[in-house]
């Protein structure tokens, strides 16, 4: 199975991409990037692009499986509109180009409370970029919708580190409908898409299976393994 993973510069992106190379099921992960990563392996295709221009690297795009975990913040970004290019020009552009090249699966790393009618810009454009994706058709569909993320990432960020803080603790309180909302490593999150897509060995040429991963689907799929 050949995979391409969108955003593996990124905390759960990275993790992603070290589990693939270590599974037999995986010939091949491409990632594109936009400075190589210092990341070497006899599977691993990294492919310096401008994200600007991702038309004009069609061909790199003919992978089975993509998984998506692209992603920024708006104060990162330097605003909303900069943000909106990433988290959903970018990666719509990406799903896009997979689905024409032939990819039949796409694995979507969203957000808890992502929907399109949001009053909060955040959750709106991932729940735009939701129903965007749905409608390119893959033969399978899978959104992640996590609550905070839990891992040491490359840049601080000062809202998330409080909530790594005392999230864990929290994470007893948030029971029944609320257990959706707890704190998750992304190491779990990683190792869940992972099992997932390396079980897609029978993928129809049409059809549309969508499956939306909350925490507890995502607890259960990273034991799966």
């Amino acid at each position: 199975m050949k995979v391409m993973v969108l955003g593996a510069t990124g905390l759960t992106g990275s993790l992603v991409v070290e589990k693939l190379l270590v599974r037999k099921e995986i010939s091949s992960v491409v990632v594109p990037v936009r400075k190589p990563l210092a990341l070497a392996h006899s599977k691993l295709s990294q492919r310096v692009i401008d994200f600007e221009a991702m038309a004009d690297h069609a061909s790199i795009f003919a992978v089975d499986v993509l998984v998506c975990c692209l992603g920024t913040t708006i104060k990162k970004a330097g605003s909303q509109e900069a943000f909106r290019k990433v988290d959903y020009d970018y990666a719509l552009t990406a799903a896009a180009l997979a689905k024409r090249a032939g990819a039949k699966a796409l694995i979507l790393m969203s957000a808890i409370g992502a929907s399109a009618r949001s009053a909060v810009f955040y959750s709106r454009v991932k729940g735009e970029l939701e129903d965007a994706v749905r409608a390119l058709e893959f033969s399978y569909l899978a959104i992640y919708h996590p609550s905070l993320l839990l891992g040491q990432r490359q840049e601080h960020r000062t809202a998330e580190s409080l909530g790594m803080a005392v999230m864990p603790a929290a994470n007893q309180l948030l029971i029944g409908p609320l257990r959706k909302y707890r704190a998750i490593e992304a190491e779990r999150v990683a190792q869940a898409m992972v099992n997932e897509l390396t079980g897609l060995t029978k993928l129809k040429a049409a059809g549309a299976v969508v499956n939306e991963r909350e925490y507890s689907d995502i607890v259960t799929l990273a034991r799966s393994g």
